[in-house]
């Protein structure tokens, strides 16, 4: 997860501490700080049942509209987030499926709080009346992010259910109105790019002012519609519109804060944007954040358990398990570097292929989404399809490279949790 907000304009987040070691920052400010150190444990994404109410075409989780068998049982899950405190987990984020679809997801919230576990939640919105709201901020629920993707007609027609739209925004009202911090998911495609700026503007009137704007993984259903994923080019462009967007309501003085997720070849871009817009100076601060912020987390510093109990790299990457709590620790499973691919991931630097391997932003990146390269190449450690970077910008060498380099870590979780 990068902050355009904070790189570009200086914004102060409630995640700072986690993300970028910039905890202090806030001090004469009211943004009280998730962490005041980088984590040192993974953020956990729990998906927490398998259906949904709507058909989104791009779910990574293949969520369908019955509940599957075999989810963890309210015992189960409270049991598995004692497992997460113990361990020193910063952050459950709550996801599906639709998470909503739970009865006992009140329950579970408030358990992961009275455990000092930050819970959040990914929804569509949709279900969330005003009672609802109520009674998960009542429990503890730090954050909710909302998915729409795209002004009504397309978001719709992308979730697959007319009115998706309209109940998505009555539920970002209910959550706003009961005082819980809320914020939009948008997955950029072919597709809906040209709403972007429309919803922004839209939804900041109706008292948005967090957005964070997904690239598409390829897993799930998002894997059966790569072909209206966005080119390189035209990513790029996107990136920039973020950018230029976040920086014109900073210059309006409305401040909303703009983060990308999904691939760190924004880290890169992000650099080279401040280089032309900001000037060098701006360009080395960038960079010297992103370098704490430590690349893309997959194996690292983002973690997936499903339904089931199967842990996962990340919440994209679902075809591939690790290992299930209900037969070991989730600390267990996490820190067994025996499994190849999960060992090969933690040095991933010392196996990126092609274009990758000699990029100077090769420690801001980190190769950015293993999973998109897989689903291209064949090969986890191939360069993304997605980097959208020129050839002269990877092969550069800046100036302030070499010494933010040694600062490189861990650091931020890579999803919308905030």
């Amino acid at each position: 997860m990068i902050s355009v907000s904070k790189l570009l304009c200086g914004g102060v987040a409630e995640g700072d501490g986690l993300r970028y070691d910039a905890a202090a920052e806030a001090d004469d400010t009211d943004v009280e700080q998730i962490r005041e150190r980088r984590q040192r444990r993974p953020v956990v994404v729990w998906n927490v049942t398998k259906g949904c109410n709507l058909a989104c075409q791009h779910c990574y989780a293949d969520a369908e509209a019955e509940r599957a068998p075999g989810e963890l049982s309210t015992r189960e899950g409270k049991e598995f987030l004692d497992e997460l405190a113990e361990y020193g987990v910063p952050v459950v984020l709550f996801s599906g499926g639709e998470p909503l679809v739970r009865e006992d997801l009140v329950a579970l919230v408030a358990h992961a709080a009275d455990r000092g576990i930050r819970p959040v939640l990914s929804t569509n919105g949709t279900l969330i009346t005003p009672p609802r709201a109520r009674r998960l901020k009542e429990a503890g629920l730090a954050y909710a992010g909302v998915s729409v993707d795209g002004l009504p007609e397309r978001n719709d027609e992308f979730r697959g259910r007319e009115g998706a739209f309209a109940a998505a925004v009555e539920g970002i009202e209910a959550c706003l109105d009961a005082g819980l911090k809320t914020g939009l998911r948008y997955t950029v495609t072919e597709a809906n790019r040209p709403d972007l700026e429309g919803v922004v503007d839209l939804l900041h009137d109706v008292g948005l002012d967090r957005f964070c704007f997904y690239h598409l993984d390829y897993g799930g259903r998002g894997a059966g519609i790569r072909d209206v994923d966005l080119s390189p080019e035209r990513r790029r462009r996107a990136v920039e519109s973020v950018c230029d967007l976040t920086r014109e309501y900073h210059a309006r003085g409305e401040e909303i804060e703009t983060l990308l997720v999904g691939n760190y070849c924004d880290a890169a871009f992000l650099v080279e944007y401040a280089r032309e817009e900001l000037g060098e100076e701006i360009a080395k601060r960038v960079y010297e954040y992103l370098a704490v912020n430590g690349g893309d987390p997959t194996g690292e510093r983002v973690a997936d358990v499903d339904y089931q109990g199967n842990v996962h790299l990340t919440q994209f990457w679902q075809g591939y398990a690790l290992g299930n709590v209900r037969d070991r620790s989730f600390a267990r499973i996490w820190e067994d570097e025996s499994n190849p691919l999960l060992g090969r991931l933690r040095e991933r630097e010392q196996h990126l292929s092609g274009r990758c391997a000699d990029c100077r932003y090769r420690s801001v990146c980190r190769g950015a989404s293993r999973l998109r390269a897989l689903a291209v190449h064949g090969d986890p450690f191939a360069p993304d399809p997605q980097c959208y970077l020129t050839s002269e910008e990877r092969r550069g060498d800046p100036s302030f490279a070499a010494d933010s380099d040694a600062s490189a870590g861990a650091g931020s979780d890579g999803i919308d949790a905030d």
